[in-house]
């Protein structure tokens, strides 16, 4: 099915002409009526600029407005493949020679690494130039090529890539086209019952699919609005969300600790809130920390599940009055989720095997990595490289990444279930558990703790209270108490090479 410029600019700015679409601090509110104006607008400089469908587009600009329309507006014409800002320029060399970029997407006065390697490639740099609208832009620069086909994206046409992490591995590109990520918007908006009065504070970055379309696209597309802070600042949350009066906000478990560690000296700012809901994903959230939330703002608070591969949104929990289930992702929200055993078996409620899935929102393959395709979409399913096991309700509970399973000496050991024990100890305020290297288990258990502000606890009491809950051979043998748990570049805790980081070897 194709998709007309109207259909199309009606998908991603779904609201009435006044309704508000995009908001940002000291700035003059956007309507989805503007946001359509805008996609039209953009989509005709891009022609004369010789930039049209099947064309990439890669976005390097901070947290903001501009960023999330951006990324709506070009996508309506082009493909987007927004990049951390803060990438490096041999990061950056990669990253746009592996897109296939045929023009960057930088902020006016931009003097940074990206334009230097952009040029460097011959891509075709273009500057962004803001108005004082929240989000409203102009695009400035030399043509790039004869005027493209003045036609809008389709349903098929990619309109997302991203890079996953490549903790492990080379990064693997994943195309998303517009039925995919047009799907997952759905799929979230379905499950948090958004309407055109929701209002999202974004506090996550734009260059992640978390922010992109559970927080972005999932508003648009529902005709609501959202609140675009310049990224996360624990110190000036509660002052965003006194300005932007959000019905919700999602984030990463990291964010929501870090708030909750700032909520007491804020009393006014809770008293004034009026949270529908807190959304967490891309990361497991303890159970204390979900408790903590939940009694800090008074409204539930909803763990889903997702990833780069599925536009987001895979699994989540339910509002009330449906099921909400403390240390589970929730059940398949838009894509069949399902536990399968090495050999294509789909196994039973109670039975612990990979996260497998498949829908609508889901790529149809990494590009140019025929390698990695015939492993992850093996036997129909999309294979998520996650463990996981399902319950009698179908709820999902993730027992962590294949790849961070610790082996010790045969005896297979979930970091998450270590991280769930040492979380519940009254001094630890985060935790991440991780392999060590062993020279003769192969692999031993470790912890990087840090602790509550005003609290102390020593290496010995944190490895004893863990005695209590844990078989000997899941007890971390190492518990590294820190200031500050290194996280990757949209907040989340990482496992994998923390060994290395922290100079451990036992």
């Amino acid at each position: 099915m194709s998709t007309n410029s109207k259909d199309l600019s009606r998908r991603l700015a779904a609201g009435t002409d006044d309704a508000p679409a995009i908001l940002a601090p000291d700035r003059a509110t956007l309507t989805h009526g503007g946001l359509r104006s805008l996609i039209k607008a953009t989509a005709e400089r891009l022609h004369a600029l010789g930039i049209g469908r099947g064309d990439r587009v890669a976005i390097v600009l901070p947290n903001g407005p501009e960023m999330a329309t951006a990324f709506v507006a070009v996508a309506a014409t082009a493909s987007t493949a927004p990049l951390n800002p803060a990438y490096r320029p041999d990061e950056l060399d990669f990253y746009l020679t592996d897109i296939g970029a045929k023009a960057i997407l930088v902020a006016e006065n931009e003097a940074g690494p990206a334009v230097a390697v952009a040029e460097r490639l011959g891509i075709g740099v273009l500057r962004l130039v803001v108005s004082p609208a929240a989000g409203i832009f102009t695009i400035e620069g030399a043509a790039i090529g004869p005027q493209a086909t003045p036609d809008m994206a389709g349903d098929g046409d990619i309109a997302l890539l991203l890079h996953t992490s490549g903790t492990t591995s080379r990064p693997k590109l994943v195309p998303l086209s517009h039925a995919n990520i047009a799907a997952s918007a759905a799929h979230i908006g379905a499950t948090l019952g958004l309407t055109a009065d929701d209002r999202c504070l974004n506090i996550m970055p734009l260059f992640h699919i978390h922010g992109l379309i559970a927080a972005v696209l999932s508003s648009l597309a529902s005709g609501g609005s959202i609140y675009c802070t310049p990224g996360f600042n624990a110190l000036r949350f509660f002052q965003w969300l006194g300005e932007a009066r959000p019905s919700w906000y999602t984030a990463v478990p990291t964010m929501h600790q870090a708030i909750l560690a700032r909520a007491a000296r804020n009393t006014e700012a809770l008293a004034g809130a009026r949270l529908r809901f807190i959304r967490s994903s891309s990361a497991s959230l303890p159970a204390r920390v979900m408790a903590e939330l939940e009694a800090t703002f008074g409204c539930p608070v909803i763990e889903s599940y997702g990833m780069t591969e599925a536009a987001h949104q895979m699994a989540s929990n339910r509002l009330p009055p449906g099921l909400r289930k403390p240390g589970s992702v929730g059940a398949g929200a838009g894509p069949e989720v399902a536990v399968m055993a090495p050999d294509g078996r789909l196994l039973k409620a109670g039975e612990t095997g990979e996260i497998v899935i498949r829908g609508p929102n889901v790529t149809a393959g990494y590009e140019k990595n025929p390698e990695a395709n015939a492993t992850a979409f093996a036997h129909g399913w999309f294979h998520t490289g996650d463990q996981g096991v399902l319950d009698e309700d179908s709820y999902l509970r993730v027992t962590g990444r294949l790849k961070e399973i610790i082996n010790r000496g045969g005896e297979k050991i979930s970091p998450l279930e270590v991280d769930d024990v040492l979380m519940d100890h009254p001094a630890v305020a985060q935790v991440v558990t991780f392999a060590m290297p062993h020279d003769k288990l192969g692999e031993e258990v470790a912890a990087a703790v840090v602790l509550r502000e005003g609290m102390g606890a020593t290496e010995n009491d944190i490895r004893t209270y863990a005695a209590t809950r844990l078989a000997d051979f899941k007890v971390p043998r190492k518990v590294v108490i820190l200031d500050e748990i290194p996280k990757g570049a949209t907040g989340k805790l990482q496992r994998i090479g923390l060994a290395a980081k922290l100079g451990l070897w036992r």
